[in-house]
């Protein structure tokens, strides 16, 4: 069974900022670079979307609803339902996590 991967708007934010900052903090090739890994590591979870681990700040709230794969020191934090991929968050794994995830996926 072939899954739909979807981007909600926060992981879209999230994916832009991010190579806006590589951008220009670093050069364009290598933001065009880091784009292209992370969006080959969110679409591969078409195929294969139980694969990824459960985060370590969720599971320490006894959460079991999202799961994560990486392109490091980048965090892809999902959560699948029905025949759907949602990608709720990309964030560099040095952020504070704790804080982004409650912010991003704990609070109503």
């Amino acid at each position: 069974m072939t899954f739909q991967v979807f981007l909600t708007d926060d992981a879209a934010r999230d994916l832009e900022e991010l190579y806006d900052y590589i951008e220009s903090h670093d050069a364009p090739e290598k933001a065009d670079y880091v784009l292209g890994q992370i969006e080959t590591a969110f679409s591969s979870l078409s195929e294969n979307p139980q694969r990824g681990v459960y985060p370590k700040e969720l599971l320490a709230v006894g959460l079991r609803e999202h799961r994560e794969i990486f392109f490091k020191p980048y965090r892809i934090i999902y959560r699948v339902m029905s025949e759907n991929v949602y990608i709720m968050v990309i964030a560099d794994g040095r952020r504070d996590m704790q804080t982004l995830l409650q912010r991003r996926l704990l609070q109503p």
